[in-house]
């Protein structure tokens, strides 16, 4: 028995994923879907969380794997909140903490970070040195998310700066996933 390809979504965060961007290179190299935003620099979060909504209502909720990258993890939480649609998984990489003193402003309504269980199975990926995010927040909202936590060391905010290119431990944990 032949078994469905898993749909990914590719969720970048504030300010979108440029093209040296893991998750763009993952995007045309296989050929993954990438949730547009209207607006990638002053976004509101309700309007994020209708992307999502109506990107996975395409598809068979139940084979989508969401890849989000910084403030799509918490869209993501935000959108599990409301939306409470069983997926197959979602790759949390580099969750942003849009609660620090740290984060950008311009953003509308992704404050507080859901500390909710995710009602499907999730990683949530950190590095020891995130601008956005300290290695115990990241690990708290993993805890709170229920999800499987990983430690990549010093990756910087695991993004196109931190020179990972398709970065192929992050493809590893996808295919735990599916």
């Amino acid at each position: 028995m032949q078994t469905q390809q898993p749909t990914i979504l590719i969720l970048p965060g504030l300010g979108n994923s440029g093209p040296e961007h893991w998750q763009s290179i993952w995007e045309q190299k296989f050929n993954f879907t990438r949730v547009q935003q209207a607006d990638w620099e002053t976004p509101v979060c309700a309007d994020w969380i209708e992307n999502i909504n109506n990107e996975v209502q395409k598809h068979y909720a139940a084979n989508v794997i969401l890849v989000g990258h910084s403030l799509a993890c918490t869209t993501i939480a935000y959108w599990a909140q409301k939306f409470n649609v069983k997926i197959k998984g979602a790759l949390l990489v580099a969750p942003s903490d849009t609660e620090a003193d740290t984060y950008p402003p311009g953003t509308t309504g992704f404050s507080p970070v859901p500390l909710i269980k995710l009602p499907f199975r999730s990683i949530v990926v950190a590095s020891t040195n995130d601008y956005y995010v300290t290695l115990e927040r990241a690990r708290h909202f993993a805890d709170s998310w229920g999800s499987e936590w990983v430690n990549i060391g010093d990756a910087g905010h695991i993004n196109s700066s931190s020179g990972l290119g398709e970065w192929h431990q992050g493809l590893e944990l996808l295919k735990k996933l599916e």
